[in-house]
């Protein structure tokens, strides 16, 4: 087995990468999907592995670093952050998993991607003799037609008068079907395609109670503190990574077009107007501080989870709450720029017109909008109780 490639290794590749994925980001968004030239990047860099553990040849970086590394990723092509991201993390996800499951899906290979669809009430599963039988629908499943596998959420029947109970699904890429559903206005590239599993047996194994994955005490095996994060509520930090990235590459785009730009109604640069200045000093206010929130963030959690310290409810909903607000303000720093470019930026070669698209695409995941993890938060402070089995 090779030596897994080093954090400073990882950064290098990400960076080296970041203009050949602005060459291809067109390319990705007419064919809804990264392209393969890409797929083979990110495999050879070893950027997929970026979470997966050692024990299998992984980088088993922290969860800053995944953080950092899919906002590098991000201000070449948004869509190739998005599933970066959530591939990436799918490997740290299934070391989480029996080693039976780790097993069956790296002794094959350890570079096979997994993917996922988390929206529980999509899936119906019923025990059975040896594990479960499950059927459903779910939508958003980025990055399927890279994967070999998928983790699908469901929510388990129970006896008369008990709770239903949520659980995580992992079944081959023969069990379920991708539907070409993916048209779409932002992250055209992500491939988000449907997931449609019929009546499928899945053993239990293969199965994995959500009460154990938010509670950090799944029965991978695992022991650095990485495995012992709390799975849903670092996952807003996973997809907010994407918004930084998109948010900082459209401030370089735009400083370096802005810079020699003419106005097209008379002869005067467009950097020298001071309502430009101003609505680039805001954003770049605005991405500087929600890059400190996401970093520190997972630093806290890291440094928790090396002390076995599990967050206590309202820690969750700050981290679910922070990482909305740091989406939130990459939003509306692509915002304030796009604003400034006039109807230049109305063109679909422009990047920054695919920049807005794809932030404001980003924000539009549960775990992303600012209106839910808002009141999440302020029924918090109220004493009210959050109803979030994830929580």
């Amino acid at each position: 087995m090779l030596p897994a490639p080093t954090y400073d290794m990882l950064i290098a590749s990400a960076r080296g990468l970041v203009p050949v994925l602005r060459e291809r980001a067109l390319r990705a968004e007419e064919l809804r999907r990264i392209p393969d030239e890409t797929l083979h990047d990110l495999h050879a860099s070893g950027l997929f592995r970026m979470l997966q553990p050692k024990r299998v040849g992984g980088s088993e970086l922290s969860y800053e670093a995944m953080v950092e590394l899919t906002a590098i990723i991000g201000r070449g092509c948004g869509s190739t952050a998005w599933v970066l991201a959530n591939l990436a993390n799918h490997h740290w996800m299934l070391a989480l998993w029996p080693r039976a499951t780790q097993d069956e899906i790296w002794g094959k290979s350890a570079d096979t991607l997994v993917g996922s669809a988390l929206t529980f009430p999509a899936g119906h599963a019923e025990r059975e003799d040896g594990g479960f039988r499950l059927s459903g629908h779910w939508k958003f499943s980025s990055g399927i037609d890279a994967s070999g596998w998928c983790m699908l959420g469901g929510i388990v029947a129970s006896a008369q008068g008990e709770m239903p109970e949520y659980y995580v699904f992992i079944l081959p890429q023969a069990d379920y079907q991708a539907l070409d559903t993916w048209h779409v206005a932002g992250l055209r590239g992500t491939g988000s395609k449907d997931i449609e599993v019929k009546n499928v047996f899945v053993p239990a194994h293969r199965a994995l109670p959500v009460a154990q994955m938010k509670a950090g005490v799944a029965p991978g095996g695992e022991t650095a503190p990485l495995y012992r994060l709390p799975v849903f509520d670092m996952f807003p930090y996973v997809v907010a990574g994407a918004s930084l990235g998109i948010a900082q590459g459209a401030i370089e785009v735009f400083v370096e077009d802005t810079r020699h730009r003419i106005t097209a109604y008379s002869t005067t640069l467009l950097a020298d107007y001071a309502t430009t200045q101003a609505r680039l000093g805001h954003a770049a206010a605005a991405v500087a501080a929600a890059e400190r929130i996401l970093m520190g963030n997972c630093r806290e959690a890291m440094e928790m989870a090396a002390h076995h310290t599990m967050p206590a409810a309202d820690q969750k909903i700050r981290l679910r709450r922070d990482a909305a607000y740091a989406a939130h303000l990459c939003t509306e720093s692509v915002d304030l720029l796009f604003g400034a470019g006039g109807g230049e930026f109305l063109f679909n070669q422009q990047s920054i017109q695919r920049s807005f698209r794809d932030v404001h695409a980003a924000n539009s995941h549960y775990a992303l909008a600012w209106d839910i993890a808002t009141t999440m938060a302020g029924k918090s402070l109220l004493g009210i109780g959050a109803d979030v089995p994830t929580l």
